[in-house]
């Protein structure tokens, strides 16, 4: 059922017997190991993660699916809000054999990773937050975002989706990157993009995560056009007895043991 140990390739497929749903994954590395699970934002799928997912030692149990409605997987008429893709990653998880993962959400993806960690928090080996908010409704492009996604119709645009792709990064991405993010938001159906960003933005602060007691390390980005640090300091405050790991840069946090405060911006 798994992908190659060795590569993403093509990726594998699950079906979740409860939802009825076919999501397509990447599996590689070592078996032995703690599970990484890669969950991608809104409009992308798991081969946004391919480039990372190369540069992994094979010492580490990589999963990536694509949830519901993205990527190839079924596109049911209702079911896109954060609690369905935390209900979706349970169900994931036991068809492959998971019983507890580092989950690594991208964006969006934390509002996902979140609502897992609540419900199941024996099942959490570590969070990482890229760039996760804490809250959408009250960020100040909120009502554009909403207006932007109520306005999507099939055909999608695909000048429009680039248009949104070059403006969520402070420099240019590769090329042949970008025209994968392109290609993958495109097969997101504009109904699934409504009701996906419909639920982000209706979505309530983080809460319940008091039982939270895996590591959590949260990555923000400085020249984040969308977040400001006071939305990554309320993400950071939901989980009490797991003081996050901060970073504006990766490389520049260790999480032995000591937080470190993110640096002010510059």
């Amino acid at each position: 059922m798994g992908a190659s140990d060795d590569e993403p390739g093509d990726g594998a497929t699950v079906r979740l017997p409860r939802a009825g749903l076919l999501l397509p994954y990447a599996e590689q590395g070592a078996h032995t190991a703690l599970p990484l699970v890669l969950l991608h934002a809104v409009g992308d799928s798991w081969r946004s993660f391919g480039p990372l997912m190369a540069r992994l030692p094979d010492t580490l149990h990589v999963i990536a699916p694509s949830q519901r409605g993205h990527g190839g997987a079924g596109s049911p008429p209702a079911g896109y809000r954060p609690a369905d893709f935390a209900a979706d990653l349970a169900e994931f998880l036991d068809q492959v054999g998971v019983e507890r993962a580092v989950l690594v959400a991208a964006s969006s993806a934390g509002f996902t990773a979140r609502r897992f960690a609540a419900a199941q928090p024996a099942r959490v080996g570590g969070l990482v937050f890229l760039g996760s908010p804490a809250l959408l409704a009250d960020t100040p492009g909120a009502a554009a975002i909403r207006a932007w996604a109520d306005a999507l119709a099939d055909p999608l645009d695909p000048a429009a989706l680039r248009a949104l792709v070059d403006s969520l990064v402070s420099r240019p991405m590769p090329e042949e990157f970008a025209e994968l993010m392109v290609r993958e938001s495109l097969r997101v159906p504009a109904r699934v993009w409504r009701e996906t960003v419909h639920g982000l933005l209706d979505e309530p602060p983080p809460t319940g995560l008091d039982a939270v007691t895996a590591p959590v390390v949260v990555v923000w980005g400085d020249r984040d056009r969308i977040l400001p640090r006071s939305d990554q300091e309320r993400l950071a405050a939901a989980f009490p007895h797991t003081p996050p790991c901060w970073s504006t840069r990766a490389p520049a946090t260790s999480c032995t043991g000591t937080t470190r405060p993110a640096p002010p911006p510059t």
